[in-house]
């Protein structure tokens, strides 16, 4: 095959800078960052999988929203319970969605395209794009309270720093959050194999210091727990609440089982992602839980408290080398939970908007800056914005996902032909009705609204966990059903020699 490259050395003709020519691949289309990924360059085995999940499930988030369980009132045996549904459905989920990256090695805005076209695929990757630049600046937040608290507690006179507020951040608040930012950047600017390999250092640290937090915890308290609040649930209640745990717990990795390919299409194997996935789904997820009712139950226990926070927790430790150490190792953790969940997503979703004016370093830097002109402490601190705003957006991730999964497994059974989703030739499987498959179109937006309403309106409250589950089996039963033109390949087409345009 002669490549564009190849053409500007023997005379002939190069592709236009802007047009696919026959089918040949688009520069709207097509940068080094969104191309397949190449059988001899992918380089995360299991235990890469496995950092990713170490790392991202014990969060400040999560961990806030697992000991909120306990306060809401579901007891030891419950909060044990709704993990363990939850990991196996994710294990499912996510093993679903890693096969789909191994195979054709192209990061999730490039995925959409076989379901919603090549033009079409903007609007999934900017529904989880916009979901993630939100949450980046949010968890970079929460690091930076964290590390203000750190800084108080070895340097004491820091705190009249906190007297002074300038756009509803403190002055102590803007150099921690400042500091967290340029870090991040700085990882991101050096690419994926930067991030994978932080994820892999910071596991093992982040494994150990909740373990011995929690080995500390029990101690305290006298090597026993409380099993429930005192407002425990019983009955069908009781299993509703479970279940409603659970769903919730599922939704929350919402965003990650869309974008999973984004880091499995450098796993070496499915294998890598099978052994990555058991070990830091169920097993991992379990150990997450029996973490969270050892704090819990023991922080009940010792003074009737509903602790809320890990970092509340942390803040307790009476010696100052154990605190900072624990301290030092929430912020590892929250920083390497943005750069997977929170930075990713929306550096891809810029380059694939902007593919001749953005690389992957360059869209790490707006995203960035998007997270930090937000604001993103006002957001957090207003509930209306975080449910209504955050919320409505996480509940199109339910169809989109919906789509995807339907398209790929059960129209396609598998088959993609990748350099198609490359080019903008009117012919080619991905071009459906210039650019967009009417069908995904015609399936999003019905699914799309009863998932948002489902989510925020106080009539449906008893069932608002469960919007993003309806939203997806909706969307994609509609998917299934709908008239359209499936583009559907004769036979798979790898993306190793993809003819790369000039520019």
């Amino acid at each position: 095959m002669t490549t564009a490259q190849d053409a500007s050395h023997t005379g002939e003709s190069s592709p236009d800078a802007s047009q696919a020519t026959a089918t040949g691949t688009s520069t709207r289309l097509y940068s080094p960052d969104l191309a397949p990924t190449k059988k001899e360059g992918r380089n995360w085995s299991g235990y890469s999988v496995f950092t990713l999940w170490a790392n991202d499930v014990h969060s400040l988030g999560n961990y806030a929203f697992a000991l909120g369980l306990f306060a809401l009132g579901l007891g030891v045996w419950d909060i044990l319970a709704a993990f363990l549904l939850a990991s196996l459905f994710l294990f499912g989920l996510l093993t679903l969605s890693g096969y789909m990256g191994s195979k054709t090695g192209v990061p999730f805005p490039v995925m959409s395209r076989i379901a919603f076209g090549v033009k079409g695929a903007q609007l999934p990757a900017m529904i989880r794009g916009g979901v993630a630049i939100a949450w980046f600046g949010i968890q970079t937040y929460l690091a930076a309270t964290v590390l203000s608290a750190l800084l108080k507690a070895l340097i004491p006179s820091l705190a009249s720093w906190e007297q002074t507020s300038v756009l509803g951040l403190s002055a102590l608040g803007w150099v921690s959050f400042l500091g967290l930012w340029v870090i991040q950047v700085l990882i991101v600017s050096f690419g994926m194999d930067a991030i994978r390999k932080y994820v892999e250092l910071a596991a093992p640290a982040v494994l150990i210091t909740m373990l011995a937090l929690a080995v500390w915890m029990f101690a305290k308290a006298d090597m026993s727990i409380a099993m429930d609040a005192g407002n425990a649930f019983t009955g069908a209640d009781r299993w509703l609440h479970i279940l409603q745990a659970a769903a919730l717990w599922v939704v929350i990795y919402g965003t990650f089982v869309l974008n999973f390919c984004d880091f499995t299409r450098s796993a070496k194997s499915n294998r890598s992602i099978n052994i990555g996935n058991l070990v830091g789904i169920p097993v991992n997820m379990l150990f997450f839980a029996g973490i969270v009712v050892v704090l819990s139950g023991a922080q009940f226990k010792l003074d009737g408290r509903v602790v809320t926070s890990a970092s509340d927790i942390v803040q307790t430790i009476p010696n100052t080398f154990l605190l900072v150490l624990a301290s030092l190792a929430l912020i590892v953790l929250t920083v390497a939970v943005n750069l997977m969940a929170n930075f990713v997503a929306p550096v891809y979703t810029l380059v694939n908007l902007f593919p001749r004016k953005l690389n992957f370093r360059r869209a790490g830097v707006v995203s960035a800056s998007i997270g930090l002109v937000i604001l993103p402490w006002n957001l957090y601190n207003n509930p209306v914005v975080v449910n209504y705003f955050l919320g409505g957006l996480g509940a199109l991730l339910g169809p989109v996902f919906g789509i995807v999964m339907a398209d790929y497994w059960l129209i396609r059974k598998t088959r993609v032909h990748v350099p198609h989703l490359y080019t903008e030739h009117p012919e080619a499987t991905y071009a459906y009705r210039k650019g967009i498959n009417p069908r995904a179109v015609g399936a999003f937006v019905p699914a799309a609204a009863v998932a948002v309403v489902i989510a925020l309106v106080p009539a449906f409250k008893g069932i608002s966990g469960f919007s993003w589950f309806i939203g997806a089996l909706l969307a994609a039963l509609l998917f299934v059903v709908l008239p359209g033109r499936p583009g559907v390949p004769e036979e798979d087409v790898d993306g190793e020699d993809i003819a790369v345009p000039s520019v």
